[in-house]
């Protein structure tokens, strides 16, 4: 996938501490109408530099929970290793 976009590392209040987290928009290579998927990136994957239009191979895991009669999907990254 190709890094599209991205905010700026923020600290989030756990109950153990705190956590690095940002948030990814990643699109699968191809053409201009290709999948984009909009990641939240924590802990240490949240610290890795990276930069728009970079590539990255990322595993990807689907979620989806039901709150108040709606429907949501949760997009998280398992994995991900940066290509220069």
């Amino acid at each position: 996938m190709k890094v599209v976009a991205q905010t700026q590392v923020t600290k989030v209040q756990t109950k153990n501490g705190e956590m690095a987290k940002k948030t990814v928009k990643l699109k699968e290579l191809g053409n201009d109408y290709a999948d984009e998927y909009l990641c939240p990136l924590m802990g240490d994957t949240a610290n890795t530099e990276l930069t728009v239009g970079q590539l990255v191979l990322v595993n990807l895991r689907f979620s989806t929970h039901e709150n108040n009669g709606s429907w949501y999907q949760d997009i998280r990254v398992n994995e991900m290793v940066t290509f220069n």
